[in-house]
């Protein structure tokens, strides 16, 4: 096995995201019904978002992951993994990233690693991915928010050449945190770009500018 498995997320994932998600950010989760709503612009000729999760497959299992996005069943609700007697432990979402994208703009909406996969290299798994995305849908930018006190996700998206250009005061509630704003100009996402010569002190207000405008959706960085 060479790790978590990258796959599209669909509606039946928003359950144990959800759990991971309330996990790792307690005080700012995301609500059941945001992910739906994602979730629902994430299919068709005008989808608008792109969600995928890192599943550690089943115990047991000998199959490998089907290749491809599945259609919904036509009624009914699949069966849960391991139901059966005897079944295999169910497959485990360890982490799950999203974007959004329209008139040449990504926007990363949320990236999440499960704690235990921290330092094995998921999360740039999870955003060469969306990257891979971005470029799909043609965007020539990609922004994100990123909370300040986070500099172990600054220090990822960094390693992929984003650059920061501002902040959003008290963006994160309620612990009204500021949020670091990063933007990348779209390349090759197939690995990271170098690393800058020089670095942004998040905390020095004289360098990126202050944003104040909240259009894009919460990313947990």
């Amino acid at each position: 096995m060479t790790g978590p498995v990258l796959r599209e997320m669909r509606w039946w994932d928003i359950a144990p995201v959800l759990e991971l998600e309330r996990e790792l950010f307690p005080e700012d989760a995301w609500s059941e019904g945001m992910f739906w709503s994602e979730l629902a612009h994430a299919r068709g000729p005008r989808s608008t978002r792109r969600y995928i999760v890192a599943e550690e497959p089943a115990a047991g299992s000998a199959e490998e992951p089907a290749a491809g996005f599945p259609e919904e069943p036509a009624a009914g609700f699949p069966e849960e993994p391991g139901d059966g007697p005897g079944g295999p432990r169910p497959a485990r979402i360890v982490g799950y990233a999203g974007l959004a994208a329209a008139g040449g703009l990504g926007d990363v909406q949320t990236i999440a690693v499960a704690r235990d996969q921290w330092g094995t290299g998921l999360g740039a798994r999870l955003l060469t991915e969306l990257l891979h995305h971005a470029t799909a849908f043609e965007c020539e930018e990609v922004l994100l928010e990123v909370r300040v006190d986070n500099t172990r996700a600054q220090r990822l998206y960094e390693r992929f050449g984003f650059e920061p250009i501002g902040f959003r005061r008290g963006y994160y509630q309620p612990g009204n945190v500021d949020a670091l704003v990063m933007r990348l100009t779209v390349q090759d996402p197939a690995s990271p770009q170098p690393e800058p010569e020089t670095t942004t002190d998040p905390t020095d207000p004289t360098a990126p500018t202050d944003l104040t405008t909240p259009e894009s959706a919460e990313t947990h960085g």
